[in-house]
């Protein structure tokens, strides 16, 4: 007893002297902290570069690149010189900061194309097929216009995107068509926080969207290579349709070619409710199975001819080949960001073997973010870079810590016990994947399925050891007419796959809707799980307040209280319950679905009062606009500019879908038509101690490039 306690004296006086050491030399502790972690310095270097495009993407107006490339260069020079002192990792931060901003700066500049300066239309279009995105009813072009509306060759924006609702259509990319269309600007986001439609479609080219009236006229079949890689696909999707008819058929042109259009909604909607949208995704999954079938079937077959396997090095030859079969697999499905992403992390993991190191590692996930992030810094903001990185890097960092342990004692099990151990496995790395991407789930999508481990152990193994082999197996029979047996097979794993869909789409509370993540929340979310994965020692497990804190962030969060979309013919208000009641259920409808996705709920919580109040009462409306009363202040919605003179003299906020002339002498804020017309979408926030506020979308994304506007912002004249 005497030693024990002994021992114990002498680590809690270890303990006090190192808390002593903290607080009065922080830096100091920090220092040694970072020298012990050195070896894993390396992996933050994406974080940090990161940071730098994420600061790009919030600051209010655009930065000019001169000043952060030199002060990113200045900064790396500085850490040279430095190198020796303790000052040199706070340089290389500043400096990886500024070139991460300088990259998005430039990035930005690259791509910077026309965007339409108003809706236009029915007019005619004319261009060139870039892409075809077949879908269930309709199809999707994207076009480089040479022509429409009159508009000189220098307004005309890079690319637009229409929808073809004619059936019998069919154009191919590389084809000159002539269309009828009616055509507008991308859509702003539909409150501040949104999903930035308009910044999604500047980093893309596209200035402009819409439909077409009447037919396609192809005025000039194409010849380039992007109509030979079409025509294949189109043959190669007829013939997996041939073989398999039906959703099995839908499903295993998308695994195959990237085309989702021949899966019946009902099915998509099945499999998105259970978790498993992402298997219809060509992403990471899909190209490491490939590759990695790919691989294993080469160097299988090498060794079974012991003179080869003997003097050549059948690991590096099947290396080169799932990299070449990675590579066809890529530009067969399309090329999209996400499988370029995909083919990007195969193609380091296949250097890997090649070199002799190790396949995959955090250090691998580093350097293919790094490479991600310098050609596209606008993939920061996107949830298919956010969640597969999350996805990799969890596991990568879990297994790297218990792998070698698992393996150690798994090592003198038989069959039966290694089918156990990879059962458990496919669970354990379900549960990693799951938990990793469900905060970014939250933030873009607003719901958890929450069987989707159940739905994901039954469904992956089947994915991975029957779907995607077989599927593998048909594009390497398909030149010689022999793929038959092999989509057959992979049918009936995609029956069961999508009977697994509906049976666990069908339990109650399948599908859990989460109010919107404030930004600010994710961010704290993803800096808590990186410090757990990318730190070794025990101050990593810091990392799981931050996680705490960002997930409760949702309920935290305050939530508006009037809603006004950006042409005003939709409002919504916040009741007193948190429910949302709609002005109307008939328009806008995609922007009703976006404010109800963000407060968490599928259907409205009330009913507007046509002519009449509310159920608690706060909401009173007429033929002329409405009065809403909550916690003593008074909000007049007029949509009758009979009805402004009256609400001007007596409420404290006016919210007006018509004009607003003269003066309010009672109201604090004020916005009318000509705002929603000139910022966007409006949204108002009611503070207990502060009282109103009001936040449109463009003044919260500030003046950036990708930000339309259809006049320069000024007050209103008539306003004194």
């Amino acid at each position: 007893m005497y030693h024990i306690a002994r021992q114990v004296t002498r680590r809690l006086g270890t303990m006090a002297a190192i808390a002593s050491a903290s607080l009065v030399r922080p830096v100091d502790t920090i220092g040694i902290l970072l020298t012990q972690e050195r070896d894993r310095l390396f992996f933050w270097l994406p974080v940090v570069f990161g940071s730098g495009i994420g600061l790009y993407f919030a600051l209010p107006m655009e930065p000019d690149l001169s000043i952060a490339g030199v002060v990113g260069l200045l900064a790396l020079f500085a850490m040279w010189q430095l190198r020796r002192t303790a000052m040199a990792p706070v340089a290389l931060v500043f400096g990886l900061v500024a070139l991460g901003m300088a990259a998005a700066v430039l990035r930005t500049m690259l791509v910077a194309a026309p965007v339409l300066p108003a809706e236009i239309g029915p007019s005619q279009l004319s261009g060139t097929v870039e892409r075809v995105e077949v879908r269930e009813g309709d199809m999707r072009l994207t076009v480089r216009p040479t022509g429409f509306a009159g508009l000189r060759p220098a307004d005309l924006p890079q690319r637009v995107r229409v929808t073809v609702r004619t059936r019998g259509d069919k154009a191919r990319p590389g084809d000159r068509i002539e269309v009828l269309a009616n055509l507008l600007p991308p859509s702003p986001p539909v409150e501040p926080g949104a999903f930035d439609f308009q910044r999604h479609a500047f980093f893309r080219g596209i200035g402009a969207s819409g439909y077409v009236l009447g037919p396609v006229r192809v005025v000039t079949p194409g010849t380039s290579a992007d109509q030979a890689v079409s025509r294949l696909r189109d043959h190669m999707a007829a013939r997996i349709r041939a073989a398999l008819e039906g959703a099995a058929g839908g499903v295993a042109v998308a695994l195959l070619i990237g085309d989702r259009g021949g899966i019946p909604a009902r099915d998509t909607q099945a499999l998105r409710d259970a978790g498993l949208a992402h298997l219809l995704a060509i992403s990471g999954l899909h190209m490491g199975l490939v590759s990695g079938f790919l691989f294993w079937l080469v160097r299988f077959g090498l060794a079974l001819r012991p003179k080869i396997a003997l003097y050549l090095p059948i690991k590096k030859i099947a290396a080169v080949a799932a990299l070449c079969g990675g590579l066809f697999y890529l530009v067969l499905t399309g090329a999209s960001v996400p499988t370029i992403r995909a083919f990007i992390m195969v193609a380091l993991v296949m250097l890997a073997v090649l070199t002799d190191r190790r396949a995959i590692s955090l250090r691998t996930v580093a350097i293919a973010a790094l490479a991600v992030l310098l050609m596209t810094p606008e993939a920061l903001t996107e949830p298919g870079f956010q969640m597969s990185f999350a996805a990799v890097t969890a596991l990568v960092a879990v297994y790297e810590r218990f792998g070698d342990r698992m393996l150690r004692r798994t090592s003198d099990t038989g069959p039966v016990g290694r089918g156990l151990i990879y059962l458990a496995g496919v669970g354990v790395t379900t549960i990693i994947a799951g938990l990793a991407t469900a905060p970014f789930a939250i933030y873009h999508f607003g719901r958890v399925a929450d069987y989707g481990v159940i739905a994901n152990l039954a469904a992956v193994p089947v994915t991975g050891f029957w779907v995607m082999p077989t599927g593998t197996l048909a594009l390497i029979a398909m030149p010689f007419g022999l793929e038959a047996v092999p989509l057959w097979l992979m049918g009936q794993g995609i029956d069961l796959i999508l009977r697994i869909a509906h049976g666990v789409a069908a339990l109650d509370g399948a599908v859990r809707l989460v109010p919107a993540m404030p930004a600010a929340g994710l961010v704290t979310v993803t800096l808590g799980g990186l410090w757990l994965c990318l730190w070794s020692g025990a101050w990593r497990n810091l990392g799981w307040l931050a996680i705490l804190l960002g997930m409760a962030s949702p309920y935290m969060a305050d939530s508006p209280l009037v809603r006004v979309s950006g042409d005003g013919r939709l409002t919504a208000v916040t009741a007193p319950d948190g429910g949302l009641m709609l002005s109307t259920l008939r328009r806008d409808r995609f922007v009703a679905q976006q404010w109800l996705a963000r407060t968490g709920a599928s259907e409205p919580g009330g009913r507007w009062p046509l002519d009449g109040a509310s159920v608690d009462g706060s909401l009173r409306c007429d033929l002329l606009g409405c009065i809403l009363r909550r916690d003593g202040w008074m909000i007049a919605l007029p949509v009758d500019e009979r009805a402004v003179r009256d609400d001007c003299g007596r409420a404290d906020v006016v919210i007006a879908t018509v004009p607003v002339r003269g003066r309010c002498p009672s109201a604090r804020i004020v916005t009318d038509v000509f705002d929603l017309w000139r910022d966007g979408p409006h949204v108002l926030y009611l503070d207990a101690r502060s009282g109103p506020s009001m936040q449109s979308v463009n003044a919260s994304r500030g003046h950036r490039p990708w930000v339309w506007r259809p006049i320069p912002r000024s007050e209103h004249y008539w306003r004194d």
